[in-house]
């Protein structure tokens, strides 16, 4: 997974599903939630309710104000490629380096990882969002300048909207911007978004979009004598306003971003006290082994885990033994996010939502947990885990009144309790889910023919996970294992990365792992994953197809809920509406960040805000250490 830096405003690291992963990230701490205006003042926005720090808040509650400048910050790449071909995050094709847009550009506001659903204004020194909802006016700072020396000024602002607006870009920014009527110029450090319809979130969308300098790939391309299109601005070097800038790379083996001493923000409340290192290196491997290896001899300062049996059996040796590395598990607050196994409903049989239901009776999580995952993680119950926007039990009288009018058009069982995944502990077992699932393929009509599972015409139950990954067929092969049971056979297919993405961007797969990030304030974003017109749109999010006029009706009722008891509904009501149509199966989640690191090297605040981002909270607020142990 990628991060931004600086935690409320996610920007793109890279195009095409990266792009998708910002507007997941835009809602998860910034809040989408539609309606008239939020609470706003001029130093910032929030959706519901006051905001936390006032107009003279010297700097964020988790920050080291006086933490020293200096030293090195030694990463590793956490991109699934193994290097990257392109400097420019935003465009289609290729890969960009990781954290390169969360270190190089600036927004317009900027959230704290204290708080959720609010943001501060960062190139904007102030944001008036108007009384009817349908515009938001930013001003910008005299001081603000990029890169280059160059004044950040409103006309660079609508460049860098316009252009993301534009034909290379990845389509997730015009789904989640499809309410944006255009970007007026008010005068040359004032700008003013017009909306289609009053929505609470977009003021936050906006002020949260990366914003570029006119003069970044604004000159001739020599082998067509034609001034450069977007999708051929690949190597020239980006120019933001961000705290780093681009140093020295090699390609293949790392990157290197230096901290601008002259950063125009540094004495910002909303940036003091961050961007503390002087150069952050991100080092290049080609597989998880290597990385560990490389960790554990101390080429690098930190790495995040996600592997539960990495963490629990191979985070270990003498630089751990001495204390030089330190394995932290640190508590967060964040929603769990729906990490989920995605079925292609554009494919028979996966059209049927008996079969769906079927398939996902055979994943035995509790096993897998145990056996495999040392009890680390937490079952995947819905969208919205761990926020108020959970539905429990039965529909109340505001969840009912939205889904009645599609009672004939929805599964049965959105009227009833919360979805539940299937479990096999106490009273249940994995015998009882097969049993269920063989009676519901035989009323989809798939029946055993000649010792093989075949439907009317013969054919057999075949599927294909598709994945880039070859590690993770040891996660998927115990379910595949359940279902032979059934007479279903799942082929896991290993892709190199580029082909994997080719083939999600088009939709050609059967079965795939997503993800996907969780948020305590969801709103159009959710267009892009289960919205009709996404269904329908190469290199949308809506992995899994949906195309239901509910589900519309449902994020249409999300985003323009003009009350916070309205939108609660809403995203309740989706939530079961999504949960009942098994297209997904949900796998698990942690409740930690599992981060081991050089204690000799760095040193951190004393606690992490609850909203951080893994490994971002590092790169945002450590420091280096002044002194260090000597290495014996």
């Amino acid at each position: 997974m990628v991060f931004s830096l600086f935690p409320s405003l996610r920007v793109p690291p890279v195009a095409g599903r990266a792009g998708r992963r910002w507007l997941a990230w835009v809602g998860l701490a910034l809040g989408t939630a539609g309606a008239a205006s939020g609470a706003w003042a001029a130093h910032g926005y929030a959706l519901w309710g006051e905001l936390k720090y006032p107009a003279d808040f010297p700097h964020f509650a988790y920050v080291n104000p006086q933490a020293p400048k200096g030293g090195e910050l030694r990463l590793v790449s956490n991109l699934r490629t193994s290097t990257f071909d392109k400097y420019n995050p935003f465009t289609l094709r290729g890969s960009a380096p990781a954290y390169l847009s969360a270190l190089m550009f600036d927004s317009l506001l900027v959230g704290a990882a204290d708080e959720s659903g609010a943001a501060y204004g960062l190139l904007a020194e102030d944001v008036q969002a108007a009384p009817d909802g349908l515009s938001v006016i930013f001003r910008l700072r005299r001081e603000a300048r990029f890169h280059n020396g160059q004044p950040v000024l409103a006309a660079d602002v609508k460049h860098s909207f316009d252009t993301l607006m534009g034909p290379h870009t990845s389509p997730a920014y015009k789904t989640v911007l499809a309410d944006v009527a255009g970007l007026d110029v008010l005068d040359e450090r004032t700008v003013r978004y017009r909306f289609r319809q009053p929505n609470r979130e977009l003021p936050l969308t906006v002020g949260g979009l990366p914003v570029f300098s006119r003069a970044w790939g604004d000159d001739i391309d020599p082998k067509t004598g034609q001034r450069k299109t977007f999708d051929q601005v690949v190597m020239d070097t980006p120019i933001g306003s961000g705290p780093y800038t681009l140093g020295p790379v090699r390609f293949g083996k790392d990157i290197t971003y230096l901290r601008d001493p002259g950063y125009w923000a540094r004495d910002l409340p909303v940036r003091r006290g961050t961007a503390n290192f002087d150069r952050i290196t991100v080092r290049i491997y080609k597989d998880n082994t290597a990385k560990l290896e490389a960790l554990k001899a101390g080429e690098f300062d930190l790495m995040r885990f996600f592997s539960a049996g990495d963490w629990a059996r191979r985070v270990n040796g003498k630089r751990f033994d001495s204390g030089e590395l330190v394995k932290g598990e640190f508590t967060h607050r964040l929603p769990t996010g729906f990490q989920s196994y995605v079925f292609n409903t554009r494919r028979p049989p996966l059209d049927d939502i008996r079969v769906r239901e079927a398939l996902g009776l055979a994943l035995d999580y509790e096993w897998m947990n145990r056996q495999m995952f040392y009890n680390a993680y937490q079952r995947v119950r819905g969208l919205f885990g761990n926020t108020d926007c959970s539905p429990q039990g039965a529909p109340d009288a505001a969840e009912l009144a939205l889904l009645s009018p599609w009672r004939a058009q929805l599964p049965p069982a959105v009227f009833g309790p919360m979805f539940e995944p299937p479990r096999t502990d106490g009273d249940r077992s994995l015998r009882d889910n097969l049993r269920r699932a063989q009676a519901l393929l035989r009323e989809a009509g798939w029946t055993v023919q000649g010792g093989q599972l075949r439907n009317a015409q013969g054919q057999p139950l075949v599927l294909e996970y598709l994945d880039s990954n070859e590690g993770g067929a040891r996660v998927v092969t115990p379910w595949a294992r359940n279902l032979t049971k059934l007479g279903v056979a799942l082929k896991f297919r290993p892709v190199d990365f580029a082909l994997y993405q080719q083939r999600l961007r088009t939709f050609d797969f059967d079965v795939i792992s997503i993800a996907y990030q969780g948020s305590d304030n969801p709103g159009a974003e959710y267009a892009d994953l289960f919205g009709s017109a996404a269904a329908r749109t190469e290199d949308s999010g809506n992995f899994a197809g949906v195309a239901h006029p509910a589900v519309d009706a449902l994020i249409a009722r999300m985003t323009g809920a003009k009350t916070r008891p309205d939108f609660l509904a809403a995203c309740r009501a989706l939530d079961r509406a999504i949960s009942h149509s098994h297209v997904l199966v949900p796998q698990w989640s942690a409740t930690t960040h599992r981060l081991a690191y050089n204690a000799w090297r760095l040193a951190r605040p004393a606690h992490m805000p609850p909203y951080a981002a893994g490994e971002g909270w590092a790169i945002d607020t450590w420091w280096a250490q002044p002194t260090a142990p000597a290495r014996r």
